[in-house]
């Protein structure tokens, strides 16, 4: 895969690439992350990128001229990949989202700054907008770096595990079950007995019954789009059945 990260500040994602599950990608011919600058393709003696909106109003706007030159000049005129402008008006990354990413050869990402691009950049040139959140950041750089670490991960060998992605939180539509290491007692807190007893079987249920119970407790919501089983339902009638019961007063219980 081959992924091309247009931005004003290259040298923030350097180290962040040279870093565990990227770096060892990078070195093992899995991605290779492209970084170019922008301000590059300006034209005027002191590159400049941005200028003061029409209408009025505060901040500054990245102007088309040098987004189209950087893309087009790399990627040519009618770029064969996804165009991907980070924005906090762009689709909600998820983990559905960073599967489709995955699938692509290759992604050009346009890191945002100031009040935007030029509304032409997404009209004529971005494919794809995407959001890491409900918030405003300084710039689209960071969610660059989320981005690519989502979608890098999720490629083959990538991950020591070659099955590690797939029990990540999301990766089934579930939060995913606690986990534990050595040693089996810390502060006088100890392990759960099942993952001790070496009953692959009876891990592997109480991992699910687990996901289920976190992701009912802390995001209830992805429950509706999940994949539930007729044990997972089971389950999860009889565990608010049981906390219905604890809620009701004592009388009512005899």
């Amino acid at each position: 895969m081959r992924i091309n990260v247009f931005t004003l500040f290259p040298e923030v994602f350097q180290p962040y690439l040279e870093t565990s599950i990227l770096h060892r990608a990078i070195q093992s011919q899995l991605v290779q992350v492209n970084l170019h600058n922008i301000r590059d393709w300006a034209t005027d003696r002191h590159h400049v990128t941005d200028d003061e909106p029409y209408g009025g109003g505060g901040g500054m706007v990245m102007k088309p001229e040098p987004i189209f030159a950087a893309i087009e000049g790399t990627l040519g005129v009618e770029p064969d990949c996804p165009v991907v402008l980070l924005t906090p008006q762009g689709r909600l990354l998820d983990q559905s989202i960073a599967y489709e990413l995955s699938y692509q050869p290759e992604l050009a990402l346009l890191s945002g700054r100031y009040e935007g691009v030029d509304e032409r950049v997404r009209q004529y040139l971005v494919t794809d907008e995407i959001s890491i959140g409900d918030y405003v950041l300084s710039g689209g750089e960071l969610p660059a770096m989320v981005l690519i670490d989502a979608v890098v991960r999720l490629l083959p060998g990538a991950l020591g595990d070659p099955t590690g992605a797939l029990d990540d939180s999301h990766a089934s539509g579930l939060l995913e079950y606690p986990h534990y290491t050595r040693p089996s007692e810390f502060r006088g807190w100890g392990v759960p007995e099942v993952l001790t007893s070496g009953d692959h079987a009876r891990v592997a249920r109480w991992r699910r019954e687990q996901a289920l119970l976190r992701t009912y407790l802390r995001r209830p919501d992805l429950l509706a789009s999940a994949e539930l089983s007729d044990e997972d339902r089971a389950y999860l009638d009889k565990f608010t059945q049981d906390e219905a019961m604890k809620d009701q007063p004592t009388d009512e219980r005899k």
